[in-house]
């Protein structure tokens, strides 16, 4: 796939307040352009939390020329989020104005916002119908959000590993992320983009426990030597994953995008939850995962139920919620019919 980019000149109306007079998208697509009267069909991935917008990169055993998602036989498309450290507008986009990056200056972001802002990808790339789009975690947010805000541009949608609303559940480790991030004094500094570095190191370990399971650690990070005095393997790989993220992300994106998640919900000014997912009038597919806690089945079972002719698909896992990027095998078996029928 290839990086490309949007840059919109028109203002940008934050939903929650705020505007910006241009706004940058990064996208990735596939290699041939999409020109008018293109055959092609059009698939739309919504990534998650810390990934980026190259597919390739964070689901190669899926996506890229000869994979499922195939590159070469489907114009595939995938937008960075709004507050992404990786190219969209963010709070680590340089500000225009002061020629630093904006920090807390960015307007808040919420999710509709991301969908309204790959929407103008979409129309800027000339594609009338996205044939199926597919989101997972924060990304099943967008996929959910866009087939009720923007039906008539949706055919076929995929929600994994998601929900319709934010539980109090999750926004509970989000808060847990966020004091972490702020109890790093060099977090409220904004002196450089490394600010608040200790505290997302701290905020990823947090996360890698939401994200995966008791079977996953115990079977992944259990002592080489049963009589060790004190284990360690486990504290060594959550330190190695909060370098991992900090080497490549930052604090303030991390700090926003949390946010963003705690803006999910889709019947916000729509009635209800369930008259939102009512109105949905792609046809949808909606995959849970045995072992996630942070959007456990029960979550996805509400989605089919209200979701007029949604189908209902579940995958079996020893890594939780990172399921969905790990069980590639078990998702081909599920993506593979609805391909097919395009």
């Amino acid at each position: 796939m290839v990086r490309d980019e949007y840059i919109s000149k028109d203002s940008f109306e934050f939903e929650a307040g705020g505007r910006l007079d241009a706004l940058k998208i990064v996208f990735h697509r596939s290699e041939q352009a999409w020109v008018a009267g293109d055959s092609r069909k059009v698939i739309w991935i919504c990534h998650a939390l810390t990934a980026n917008s190259d597919p390739c990169d964070w689901w190669p055993q899926m996506v890229g020329e000869g994979r499922l998602l195939d590159t070469g036989k489907y114009f595939v498309v995938c937008v960075n989020m709004l507050a992404s450290p990786y190219g969209s507008s963010g709070p680590s986009s340089i500000n225009p104005d002061t020629g630093k990056p904006y920090y807390f200056d960015f307007p808040h972001v919420t999710v509709r916002d991301i969908v309204k802002a790959n929407e103008l990808v979409r129309r800027h790339l000339g594609i009338d119908k996205i044939d199926i789009i597919i989101g997972s975690s924060i990304g099943g947010f967008q996929a959910i959000e866009w087939t009720i805000m923007y039906p008539q541009a949706i055919a076929n949608a995929v929600f994994m590993a998601t929900s319709a609303r934010v539980t109090p559940w999750l926004t509970a480790y989000n808060e847990s992320m966020r004091m972490a991030l702020e109890a790093d004094p060099t977090f409220h500094e904004c002196g450089s983009l490394k600010g608040g570095e200790a505290g997302l190191r701290c905020a990823r370990s947090i996360a890698l426990i939401s994200y995966r399971s008791y079977e996953g650690y115990n079977s992944t990070q259990a002592e080489a030597d049963p009589d060790c005095l004190f284990a360690g393997r486990a504290s060594s790989y959550q330190r190695y994953q909060g370098k991992k993220l900090a080497d490549r992300f930052d604090a303030y994106s991390y700090w926003y995008l949390c946010n963003a998640v705690d803006s999910n919900n889709a019947g916000r000014g729509r009635g209800s939850v369930e008259q939102a997912l009512g109105s949905i009038k792609a046809s949808v597919t909606v995959v849970g995962i045995d072992s996630d806690h942070l959007f456990p089945p029960p979550e996805q079972k509400f989605l089919a139920e209200h979701i007029p002719g949604a189908e209902y698909f579940e995958i079996s896992s020893n890594f939780g919620h990172d399921g969905f990027l790990l069980e590639f095998t078990q998702l081909e078996q599920i993506l593979k019919p609805i391909l097919d029928r395009l």
